[in-house]
């Protein structure tokens, strides 16, 4: 088995790097058959994004502190335990956002998108789902579009729901929402496209954050589920990633 292994440049990361390359050597990550990642669930997603549009399965081991994205770390039989993972296929959402000065900027990400008001003034967003507007004026810090792996992250932070991997769903989920009042957020199918209109926006500006890629002054945002990407991530069966987000919805 041919692993490539990358590593944050944390002190942590860097000496399992150099214990790992020691024992089980190092490609190349266009002639791996799978690449390790050392690391957190920051430098994991930055290393996602970056392989998006390779099709290696990729394989992390916890170097950080949270690691949700990530497999317990062992130096132990690592292409038998690689062997016997499981598959998790992730698909990034895709975001269009226009800009009050006209640019149009395009995105992926595979937590979540989410926009939020810029100054202290609430935001008014509306949303349409499929070009339907279900929400006028949303009044308040913002909202976000979740995938199931994102689910766990900024989405669980704002009482958005725990969606399982699998499930075909995504999570609308509002930010500190001050009207509608009684409205907490939707479960819409993964296929659906959501549009955000900002309403107000030289008054109340709004931004708009699909993963580490910050846009701002929005007009509107428009977020879809990219189905031609797959990302291929591999997870242990005795603690794979799909058994975590469950286990989040108990916790």
């Amino acid at each position: 088995m041919k692993i490539a292994f990358i590593a944050s440049q944390t002190p942590k990361s860097q000496k399992s790097l150099k214990q790992l390359t020691k024992i089980y050597g190092q490609c190349e990550t266009d002639s791996a058959d799978v690449i390790v990642v050392l690391g957190g669930d920051g430098f994991m997603l930055q290393c996602l994004h970056q392989l998006m549009n390779q099709r290696t399965p990729v394989f992390g081991l916890r170097r950080g502190t949270v690691g949700f994205l990530m497999n317990d770390y062992s130096e132990k039989d690592l292409p038998e335990r690689i062997g016997q993972a499981k598959k998790t296929v992730l698909h990034p959402l895709s975001m269009k956002a226009k800009t009050v000065g006209g640019a149009v900027i395009e995105s992926l990400a595979i937590n979540e998108v989410s926009l939020l008001r810029q100054t202290k003034q609430s935001a008014h967003i509306e949303i349409k789902i499929n070009g339907h507007t279900r929400i006028e004026q949303l009044v308040g810090d913002g909202v976000m579009v979740a995938t199931p792996a994102g689910s766990t992250a900024y989405n669980l932070s704002v009482n958005g729901p725990v969606i399982p991997l699998g499930s075909d769903i995504l999570a609308l989920t509002p930010i500190s929402p001050f009207r509608p009042r009684r409205w907490r957020g939707a479960i819409i199918p993964s296929h659906a496209e959501v549009s955000l209109v900002i309403h107000s926006h030289e008054k109340r500006p709004v931004s708009a954050t699909a993963d580490n890629t910050e846009v701002r002054d929005v007009m509107t945002v428009d977020i879809k589920e990219a189905k031609h990407i797959s990302i291929n991530a591999l997870y242990d069966p005795l603690h794979n990633l799909e058994e975590r987000i469950i286990n989040e919805q108990f916790s």
